[in-house]
């Protein structure tokens, strides 16, 4: 890795972050950079992704790359695939799952989790703690084998003996990372006498770069650096009071057992560092000086380290999306009226109506105008009937024009309606959902709701609910005037209404399960859209970003695949209406023929004319009906999940004191919880009395359940047995604002709102 007098920028209008930045890395070197938070040390790591400008110098990277992010990124997909990440091969693909559990064991995730390698993970690693996830993306990188590994402080978020471990056994000189590059972003003073090679960064700008003994003895910046985290480490020992017991003694209604920590006061380095001698034995004087300190575990506990993980050995966590067969319900039409409301409906129809009406009067009165012809033979036409003729033809002409405006006018303020109720029901439910259920849902199906749902509330529906009642008024008027015309047709319309409605009913089954179909294989795109934006830089690092386009082509064919028997059952049904329509038309002809002696003239030239348009109405028809049903099943998904089972009440009858809390005192009594009905108890009978104006650590190997421990406080959890006290009050007899509004928390991952 070379960088020669690189300046790098996020935007090449803005001030570079990183300036004037020289480094000549040889292969196999393991290099730490260190600096103050927001010196620069994960806009390098960017910097030599290319994830960032360089305006001015350049980088030369030679090898392949791996990269470990600060956040660690997972995929919806087996632990197996997410160490793999792509990387099995047909002609050794024992030697790689070998490899792969190697590794695993070797970063110690295998025996945490129930399923072992095959453990299912959800959508950004939901069910597994900080750690674990950083130790599958730990993991992941160890075992692609490249040739530059690119570490942006891995060892955060996991505790002090596993980041050892890890250190020593994947990073370190002795490491299975031995023989490759290794740039190490890191905040662990202690692995530092480890390394090869120090940069030390400096708002943007490499300060130092040497060995550790050179560095501590040039007194530079990175002398400062430790001094400065000595300081701050000896402020916060001697900042805190010494805790004093009470009369008669330490009291504990909790059976403990007490665990020697003296193994801390070993050195970490083969160099009696100035840094962490001083910080370990001020570590050994706070344990003596506090009694409360020493770690506590119940005896009922003592057992393997339980992952915080909510998925059951041999039990999918997320399940196949759900999807209804056969007709849609009738209740799903009312559903949607009901958002409409009634009397926009009624109202709404009556105006079709109205305007069918006066349509087909416009058109009777124009045909029986013809007949005047035959009356007036030879004769001169009248002013005033001439005037008649052309005065309620132009009445009924505008009231026709004041119908189709008013309808529409009343349908779209009706639609708009339907899709603000429908559309706030969704939102308003899924912000009230447990969030188990993120745990078990992907988000692709969530967005799915809201895009693709919502669009066909807001614009199809209402277009194919208009199409569909013009076109039903229109045929209904059709078969009225041919019926007027001649009357023997309604003996017709019975056998042809019959095949007419099995044709309808054939396709329209097809095309609504197509519908649904082409609903539930959008979810997967929307997916891994979203988990794809989210890991770009990962993607890229590891050069897969072909694979990730061919994953996505693949999802994309499969909802397409819905979509050619959506066409080739569009054709099936436009061959039998055209059919049929045609002997709407000769049935009509026939009888006006056989009739010709007692029909007037204008009338059947009318049921004619409407005859020849009946098979374009009747085909409209049954496509509307068939398209209203397969639009309707939006409704159905929306719907779906507004009927979702919610937290506990908003705000209860039972509300705490105004004040409440007054004091900051939290009592767990026998508290046991579980993530969902059927899993194991992640806590198992927690018993503590945390006094007001206390500061308690919460200490535990990865996923023993800290986190958890916090959730429950907020009722993120509810609880399978026991309860919490906050202030003498019981959370759970309390609504969710009133106790969600007294707590405040910092998350392990922060989350920023644009």
């Amino acid at each position: 890795v070379c960088v020669q007098d690189g300046s790098f920028a996020w935007e090449r209008q803005f001030e570079p972050m990183l300036k004037n930045v020289s480094l000549d890395i040889k292969p196999g070197r393991l290099v730490a950079v260190v600096g103050a938070v927001g010196s620069g040390k994960s806009s390098l790591m960017s910097a030599l992704l290319g994830e960032m400008h360089t305006t001015n110098g350049f980088i030369n990277i030679q090898g392949s790359l791996a990269f470990v992010p600060q956040q660690a990124w997972i995929q919806n997909a087996t632990l197996k695939d997410n160490v793999l990440f792509g990387s099995q091969h047909d002609w050794a693909l024992q030697m790689h799952a070998r490899a792969a559990a190697s590794v695993m064991d070797i970063c110690r995730i295998r025996p945490l989790l129930p399923g072992r390698e095959l453990t299912e993970i959800g959508e950004k690693g939901i069910n597994l703690s900080g750690g674990q996830k950083q130790r599958v993306s730990l993991a992941r990188a160890a075992y692609s084998q490249a040739d530059i590994y690119l570490l942006d402080d891995p060892l955060s978020a996991v505790d002090s003996h596993v980041g050892k471990h890890l250190f020593h056994q994947v990073i370190g000189p002795n490491g299975i990372l031995k023989d490759k590059t290794r740039i190490l972003v890191t905040h662990g003073v202690s692995f530092l006498p480890y390394v090869d090679e120090i940069v030390v960064l400096v708002d943007g700008v490499v300060s130092e770069v040497g060995s550790y003994k050179s560095l501590r003895a040039s007194r530079g910046a990175f002398s400062e650096f430790l001094d400065t985290y000595a300081k701050e480490q000896r402020n916060r020992t001697t900042s805190e009071p010494g805790t004093t017991s009470e009369p008669g003694g330490f009291q504990e209604t909790v059976d403990v057992e007490l665990i020697p920590e003296t193994e801390d006061l070993q050195p970490d380095s083969p160099l009696e560092d100035t840094v962490s001698l001083t910080l370990k034995r001020e570590n050994s004087i706070r344990r003596s000086k506090r009694i409360g300190s020493v770690r506590l575990r119940r005896q009922s506990s003592v057992r393997e380290p339980e992952v915080a993980d909510k998925s059951n050995k041999g039990q999918r966590l997320i399940e196949k999306e759900t999807m209804e067969t056969g007709q849609v319900m009738f209740s799903v039409f009312l559903r949607y009226l009901r958002a409409m409301g009634w009397g926009y409906t009624v109202i709404v129809f009556l105006v079709y109506l109205l305007q069918n009406i006066v349509f087909i009067g416009q058109n009777v009165w124009l045909s029986d105008w013809t007949n005047d012809a035959v009356d007036y033979y030879n004769k001169t036409y009248p002013s005033w009937k001439r005037d008649t003729r052309v005065g309620v033809f132009g009445v009924l002409g505008v009231a026709q024009g004041f119908c189709v405006f008013f309808g529409t006018l009343l349908l779209a303020k009706a639609s708009i309606s339907a899709s603000r109720i429908l559309h706030s029901r969704l939102l308003n439910n899924i912000l009230r959902v447990p969030m188990v259920f993120y745990d078990t849902t992907p988000i692709g199906r969530v967005i799915n709701r809201f895009a693709k749902d919502i669009f066909t509330v807001d614009e199809a529906i209402p277009q194919s609910f208009r199409a569909w009642l013009m076109c039903m008024l229109g045929v209904l008027g059709t078969l009225f005037v041919i019926c007027l015309a001649t009357p023997f047709f309604t003996i017709i319309i019975i056998p042809l209404a019959v095949a007419y409605y099995f044709v309808q009913r054939f396709y329209v089954a097809s095309s609504r399960q197509l519908r649904r179909l082409d609903s539930v294989s959008r979810s997967p795109i929307y997916s891994h859209f979203s988990e794809t934006v989210s890991g770009l830089s990962v993607i890229r690092a590891y050069g897969h970003q072909e694979r990730f386009l061919n994953h996505n082509t693949k999802t994309i064919d499969e909802n397409l695949k819905s979509v050619y028997p959506w066409i080739v059952s569009n054709r099936w049904l436009a061959i039998r209406l055209e059919f049929l329509g045609n002997l709407v038309v000769f049935f009509s002809a026939l009888l006006a023929v056989l009739s010709r002696d007692t029909l007037d003239s204008g009338l059947v030239g009318l049921s004619i004319s409407y005859s020849l348009n009946v098979t374009q109405t009747l085909n409209w028809l049954v496509r509307m009906t068939s398209e209203l049903e397969t639009n309707i099943v939006a409704v159905e998904r929306v719907s779906e999940y507004t009927e979702l089972e919610n937290e506990a009440k908003w705000v209860t009858d039972t509300r705490p004191p105004e004040k409440w809390p007054e004091a900051g005192r939290v009592q767990f009594d026998n508290y046991k919880v579980r993530y969902r009905p059927g899993l194991d108890l992640v806590l198992h009978g927690i018993t503590c009395d945390i006094n007001s104006m206390e500061k308690i650590g919460i200490v535990g190997r990865t996923g023993a359940g800290k986190s958890s421990l916090t959730n429950c406080l907020f009722r993120i959890i509810e609880a399978a047995e026991g309860r919490i006290l906050i202030g003498g009050v019981d959370v759970s007899t309390i609504g969710l604002h009133d106790l969600r509004n007294s707590l405040t928390i910092i998350p392990q991952d922060p989350v920023l709102f644009s």
